[in-house]
């Protein structure tokens, strides 16, 4: 396929097989295969967490060179239940890939993620590194608790707008702990509040996301992402600060592809540069004329061209 700049995807593929990964503990999370059964296998990591697969992150890969593996992380998209932080850890959800894999009788898998799938797929990585054949990651996130900072008051120096909507939104005693504060009313006893504090949450990420801001501060956001986010957040995404630097020699043997927005705010490049210069077989590709989103066209062209080259 040639990437252009009109249609950087592959057409709409269907899935040839889906089901629910039964965990144990609660949960029924939903996996999806498409494209050729009996070539490589890649997993989609998306992002969030939260955020749930898209039909277009099928698109990413060439159908007829990829057994493409999608799930729906715990809480979200068509698994259930929906936006529960009950048994939803890092470590859960790096037992429920090994539990998809071992479902679909696959041996290893190219490991692809976007942001927090960039940091579930590193952190799965170094768990398990025999399983993995290389990596394809995208606005990288390290799930540190300086970046987690950032979110919350960093990039308001580059979207005022937006940060002003996101703290006015709280009381003023509220605002000195925008985490806390937004974590508790996602989990009131009132639905209409939840309603409104993951809109507010959602809107303030949405609208930081792209290098040209979507008009009208980015719309809303769902309840699952905004409780499966401050629920990681507030418990440091379940890994001591610092974990994921400190044990990259587990993976650095392995080839990988970072593809990062120049003007990324959300997770600023210096993060995707500390990784890729502790990683001697990664390539970072800083995009120039992109932000956070995975859905700009040149971050969609990048990703393409990576996941065709893993493929070659």
């Amino acid at each position: 396929m040639d990437v252009t700049e009109r249609n950087p995807l592959y057409p709409p593929v269907e899935p040839y097989k889906s089901g629910y990964l039964d965990t144990g503990d609660g949960h029924e999370v939903y996996w999806e295969c498409c494209g050729n059964a009996e070539a490589p296998a890649v997993i989609f990591l998306h992002g969030g967490p939260g955020a749930g697969c898209a039909t277009a992150h099928r698109r990413l890969f060439d159908p007829a060179r990829w057994n493409i593996v999608l799930f729906d992380q715990r809480g979200c998209g068509k698994s259930t239940p929906n936006a529960s932080t009950d048994n939803n850890t890092t470590q859960h959800l790096i037992a429920d890939m090994e539990g998809i894999r071992e479902t679909l009788g696959i041996e290893n898998w190219l490991i692809f993620g976007g942001s927090w799938g960039s940091t579930l797929g590193l952190v799965y990585g170094i768990a398990h590194p025999g399983r993995c054949t290389g990596f394809v990651l995208r606005g990288v996130f390290l799930g540190t608790m300086t970046e987690v900072n950032w979110f919350l008051h960093g990039m308001g120096r580059f979207f005022p707008d937006a940060a002003a909507r996101f703290f006015d939104y709280l009381d003023p005693d509220e605002r000195e702990d925008p985490l806390g504060a937004y974590h508790a009313r996602l989990w009131s006893d009132n639905s209409a509040e939840q309603r409104r504090a993951a809109d507010q949450w959602g809107s303030y990420e949405a609208a930081c996301a792209r290098l040209r801001p979507v008009q009208g501060g980015g719309g809303g956001g769902s309840l699952a992402l905004a409780r499966l986010e401050t629920h990681y957040f507030v418990n440091q995404m379940f890994l001591p600060d610092g974990y994921i630097l400190g044990n990259i020699g587990a993976i650095a043997n392995l080839p990988a592809v970072i593809v990062q927005g120049r003007y990324d705010v959300i997770c600023p490049p210096a993060t995707a540069a500390a990784l890729a210069a502790r990683w001697p077989g990664a390539e970072l590709q800083l995009i120039d004329d992109a932000g956070h989103s995975a859905f700009e066209i040149p971050i969609l062209q990048a990703l393409v061209s990576a996941t065709d080259a893993m493929a070659r």
